[in-house]
């Protein structure tokens, strides 16, 4: 699925995962003993990651992930706002294309990309 097409794209995984209170990661939130979905911690077994979900109404918890939205609406939706695509093959073509500039960009305060 897609978070192994992530895994592969970034080349390994993240020690831990945090999923949104999303109902494919996890089946019940509790601020203390979340129930994760069975499918999503046979993934974090098969990875080797521990799966510790986002509290929900506490935008601090994924600030980052946030901030990644806004770049990709700013960096490749804008872009792409006004183009007519007529295919989904068509479309993931334009998104790939953005996405692997976007990723090359250096950062303005940083050393490095997000490559």
């Amino acid at each position: 699925g897609s978070h192994a097409r992530c895994f592969a794209f970034f080349g390994g995984t993240s020690q831990i995962l945090v999923p949104d209170n999303l109902r494919s990661g996890v089946t019940k939130a509790h601020r203390y003993e979340p129930d994760i979905n069975p499918s999503y911690r046979d993934l974090a077994e098969h990875y080797g990651v521990a799966v510790l979900p986002a509290r929900s109404r506490k935008p601090k918890d994924k600030a980052k992930v946030e901030v990644g939205v806004q770049v990709v609406e700013r960096w490749i939706l804008a872009v792409l706002r006004n183009r007519q695509f007529f295919s989904l093959g068509e479309l993931n073509t334009a998104i790939s294309l953005l996405l692997e500039r976007l990723n090359q960009k250096p950062f303005k305060k940083l050393p490095g990309s997000r490559r």
